[in-house]
């Protein structure tokens, strides 16, 4: 029973995820559920923290069960929690499978990118900025399937040439012996400083628009605001925080810290380069053909998440079907490999909202609101932003700001706050989840979803390398924009 349990993973995480369970039921009758539900919140963490180690679904889930079954939440309250992310949910279920049959088209566009462009400076700033900018106009997870189906495809093609025994650049030395040792280590550095820019970029840019995440979008609709109204007022924050965002990713690369600065290896580039170019010229009719239905569904893609027609979801269900229809895709089987990603992470997600669901019922970021209320007008919107911030980084920014959004609004109901003075709190709300949430990768779905992706292991990106790549995103976003809020709200 033991071996079973949990699978593979190490004998000391196995006896740890049994002691939280067993000491859980007894924090729970010593401590009280507001103690207790504290200490499972950390242990849930704890689990995200070991995603390479085990998936937390099935030890986040036994801990998300186990809520349930001590009373600190209900299943209805789970549902709402699930109900109210229901956009979210969908968009992970198709929107992820339908970006899964553009990866020809990906590769293809990426490759050439890759290889082309030697500075690895400009690289970097272009997947900031290219990610800023969709993320703002489309949607962050969106965006970050899209970053996690290029890394891992362009891995795949370093993987297959390593696994032949080609001579691409024809240096009489067989590939595989070149891109072994070192060069494999600093092609994965390569990758993970790419990817990890590229997913900053999605936060810098998610900020600043009504559509970037979704708690943008709750926001909006409580304040009244419409798409043009929303990037105005967040301008102050979100184009001084953007600026100094492209700062960052310019001296982390010149300085190589924090685990940047990996160039992609010239013999790497020369093989890749020579291997693209010999795949292009074995490509048939029929392969061309799918690449130009991509490309229309790139342009159905885009047009949609802008005019926003629909869910994202529902967009990316009509995706799949279009692409598998004209590409001729109508097996089962072959349609099943796209959701694989995706659904390991909805299913964790919703335990995710089992947690979110026993904070709400045990009110533990209450006590956090009523403090800062009760501090001087002036000083509330940078406290907001701060609170905001650090609660973001623990549990998830969605249900903070719903939480912390809902609680002013009702404040501003009862007459006790100026609808200006609302709208300054509003807007330290929505930076204030959307920027010092980059700290953790349970501060943000995008963040959660890179981590627990197949990418993570590949380029090994764990929950550490994650929050010691994110730091000096973390100190340059939340400082500068406390820096704004204090200055211009």
């Amino acid at each position: 029973m033991f071996e079973n349990f949990l699978g593979h993973a190490p004998k000391w995480y196995k006896k740890t995820m049994i002691a939280f369970l067993l000491l859980n039921i007894v924090f729970r009758f010593t401590l009280g559920p507001v103690m207790t539900s504290w200490i499972i919140l950390a242990e849930f963490i704890f689990t995200l923290a070991m995603a390479l180690k085990c998936y937390p679904l099935q030890s986040g889930g036994l801990l998300a069960i186990q809520t349930i079954v001590l009373g600190l939440t209900t299943p209805k309250m789970a549902y709402h929690e699930v109900h109210a992310n229901l956009e979210v949910i969908l968009l992970l279920v198709f929107m992820v499978a339908g970006i899964y049959f553009m990866k020809p088209l990906l590769m293809y566009i990426f490759s050439k990118v890759f290889t082309k462009i030697k500075s690895k400076m400009t690289l970097s700033i272009l997947f900031v900025l290219i990610s800023a900018v969709l993320s703002a106009f489309l949607d962050a997870l969106t965006v970050t399937a899209v970053l996690i189906s290029v890394a891992v495809g362009f891995y795949g093609v370093y993987h297959k040439i390593h696994s032949s025994s080609a001579d691409y650049d024809q240096s009489g030395t067989l590939d595989r012996t070149q891109l072994s040792g070192e060069t494999l280590e600093q092609f994965r550095s390569f990758l993970r400083s790419l990817v990890m820019h590229g997913v900053v970029g999605t936060a810098l840019g998610g900020v600043c628009t009504l559509v970037g995440e979704p708690q943008n979008l709750l926001i909006g609709e409580k304040m009244g605001w419409e798409f043009i109204e929303f990037f105005i007022r967040m301008t102050p924050i979100t184009m001084p925080v953007l600026v100094c965002g492209v700062i960052t990713t310019v001296f982390l690369e010149a300085t190589g810290l924090f685990g940047y600065g990996a160039k992609l290896p010239e013999v790497a580039r020369v093989i890749i380069e020579n291997y693209t170019e010999e795949e292009n010229k074995k490509r048939t009719n029929k392969q061309r053909f799918n690449l130009i239905i991509q490309a229309v569904a790139v342009v159905f893609l885009i047009v949609g998440l802008a005019t926003h027609v629909a869910p994202v979801g529902l967009i990316g269900l009509a995706l799949i079907i279009f692409q598998t229809a004209f590409m001729g895709i109508v097996e089962e089987h072959h349609l099943g490999k796209a959701f694989e990603e995706a659904l390991p992470f909805t299913g964790l997600l919703i335990v995710f909202f089992v947690i979110v669901a026993m904070i709400h019922d045990q009110h533990l970021f209450s006590p956090i609101i009523q403090w800062v209320l009760t501090l001087d007008l002036s000083a509330q919107p940078s406290m907001f932003y701060v609170a905001n911030g650090v609660l973001s980084m623990i549990s998830d920014n969605v249900f903070v700001a719903t939480v912390y959004i809902g609680e002013v609004k009702e404040i501003f109901e009862s007459g006790q706050i100026s609808r200006e003075h609302f709208e300054k709190l509003a807007i330290a709300i929505n930076t204030g989840t959307n920027l010092p949430s980059v700290a953790t990768p349970n501060g943000q779905a995008a963040f959660l979803f890179l981590l627990t992706s197949a990418l993570a292991p590949l380029i090994n990106l764990s929950y550490g390398n994650m929050v010691k790549m994110a730091f000096p995103y973390t100190i340059v976003l939340g400082g500068i924009g406390l820096l704004c809020v204090s200055m211009f709200l």
